[in-house]
């Protein structure tokens, strides 16, 4: 055994590394290597991430986001009123069915992208809906009764006009025979119907009051590529912006709050956000029909599909409460009113032409109870079936699924001097509502997120282990062999000494003995 031990100290000091010191500075560097892999590796990581995220054209990042390799679904929940004639002509509460869901599959795609100077892009959105008979209760020709928004809009409009004005629009509405409910299929009521009181506008209302549409429908003008251009951060010379909204149709604010907090734009669309994500943290997405940004928090961990885990970002339960109960609301009041609108709903008049469409979640989740209450047939809200979520990669910034959960309603003010709507009270009257999301990323995309945030970890225990181990082997041989050469040294030298000492008494000895001869 000391044999073996005497070739190792050998080979080290001699034809492996030729000297000790070169192990010694070897282990030191592997230590030092072992140290680095503990503490930074994740810096390197995110280095990595922050490259591959980032939108360069060409890249793999750049293609998913310029054309999402998904299939997004949008369900449709139509409150279909049946009593509409007792509720006009006795004031009877309003009975409502609820009807659905009438699903639509999308296609997603950037179209006119243009690359900017400073670390932006420009683009259109271009969406697709096909409709999806089989994932359906009926066809989208199935017909529903519903408030008569045009119309409803119009005379709450008018509640404020000179009497005169009130007086010709009841005329004019009876001219037309427009009635407070209109009988439509569901695909007219999404994508756009005749309307014969927008049919009127188009011809005696000033160009400049125009509206853009001739047809009215909740998603009229929307299947096909948007008219608007959203200026985004590509995230390549600032991470930390990546996904952010700098611009929309050219403008970095919007023009309807009071105030430039509640006007800004820098939220996400909602399919990506910048990484690193904390639970600290509050991603804000905006979308043209919310009028506003949609801040989330942090609610949960989750795991989807794949087993890639995932934080669950949702609303705050206050994010529609009213001015009493959330004052950072009031800068959304319109003309900045104290009760712009009741605790759970929100008021996008300003940004539906003034037509009084209120948001709210699905059976008013998160509302006053009475606003429910106010119609009949409307189940009281569940929160796995009505909340809007997010569920995000932290560490990417990748939405991996998604509820965007919104319900409209139509706030109906009463109005004497038009007959048609005279019994009509003040009221907000629900239309429907939509389920709006993804399910799940294809696997190419999980598996690369799988890989990124499983593999990492077990790459770093294991350089760590290796350098730390085979550092400290090196340093232990080297300082045994050190200290063993130098024990041979002293000893040669010891047995050097004595070899010496022991000649010269011999030679002494020798001496005295001539000595005792001679005498």
């Amino acid at each position: 055994m000391n044999g073996q031990k005497h070739k190792l100290c050998t080979k080290l000091s001699s034809t492996y590394l030729r000297k000790w010191w070169c192990t010694i500075g070897v282990s030191v560097i592997l230590l030092i290597l072992g140290i680095l892999v503990a503490c930074q590796f994740y810096a390197l990581i995110n280095t990595v991430i922050n490259y591959q995220v980032a939108l360069r054209p060409g890249g793999q990042t750049y293609g998913w986001w310029a054309k999402p390799p998904v299939e997004p679904k949008i369900s449709v929940y139509v409150y279909n009123v049946t009593n509409a004639n007792e509720f006009l002509s006795n004031g009877s509460k309003p009975i409502v069915d609820e009807v659905g869901p009438y699903v639509y599959t999308e296609s997603w795609e950037k179209v006119n992208i243009v690359q900017n100077d400073n670390g932006t892009l420009t683009y259109s959105l271009k969406k697709i809906y096909v409709f999806r008979e089989e994932l359906s209760v009926g066809s989208d020709d199935d017909v529903v009764i519903v408030p008569n928004i045009p119309m409803l809009s119009a005379t709450s409009q008018s509640k404020h006009a000179a009497r005169f004005l009130r007086l010709a629009m009841a005329s004019i509405m009876d001219i037309l025979k427009i009635k407070p409910f209109v009988q439509v299929s569901v695909g007219q009521l999404l994508w756009g119907y005749e309307d014969p009181l927008l049919k009127l506008a188009k011809d005696v209302v000033p160009k400049e009051q125009k509206l853009p549409y001739e047809e009215f429908g909740l998603m009229y003008g929307k299947n096909g590529t948007s008219a608007d251009r959203v200026t985004i951060f590509s995230g390549v010379d600032d991470i930390t912006k990546f996904g952010i909204i700098d611009k929309y149709n050219g403008r970095s604010h919007l023009q309807h709050w009071l105030t430039d907090e509640c006007n800004v734009l820098n939220g996400t669309d909602g399919s990506i956000f910048p990484p690193h994500i904390t639970e600290d943290r509050v991603l804000h997405i905006y979308d043209k029909d919310l009028c506003r940004l949609m801040p989330l928090v942090f609610e949960k961990e989750v795991v989807t599909k794949g087993d890639v885990k995932g934080y669950r970002f949702s609303p705050p339960t206050n994010v529609f409460a009213d001015v009493n109960s959330n004052p950072d609301n009031m800068c959304f009041c319109p003309a900045g009113q104290p009760s712009c609108s009741p605790n759970g709903l929100f008021n996008v008049s300003l940004c539906q032409y003034d037509s009084p469409i209120m948001l709210s979640f699905p059976h008013f989740y998160l509302a006053d109870d009475s606003l429910r209450t106010a119609v009949e047939g409307i189940s009281p809200p569940e929160r796995e079936k009505h909340q809007l979520f997010l569920d995000v990669q932290p560490d990417m910034g990748t939405t991996l699924r998604a509820r965007a959960r919104v319900q409209i309603n139509l706030a109906v003010s009463q109005v004497v001097d038009i007959k048609q709507v005279a019994n009509f009270p003040d009221i907000v009257f629900p239309i429907l509502w939509f389920e709006e999301g993804i399910d799940y990323l294809p696997d190419e995309i999980t598996d690369l997120m799988k890989f990124a945030t499983t593999v990492p970890p077990k790459i770093q225990v294991i350089l760590t282990i290796v350098f730390f181990a085979i550092g400290a082997l090196l340093l232990l041989i080297s300082v045994f062999c050190l200290i063993r050469k130098s024990h041979r040294q002293s000893t040669l030298h010891l047995e050097g000494s004595n070899y010496l000492a022991t000649a010269q008494v011999d030679a002494q000895k020798k001496k005295t003995k001539e000595q005792k001869q001679k005498y």
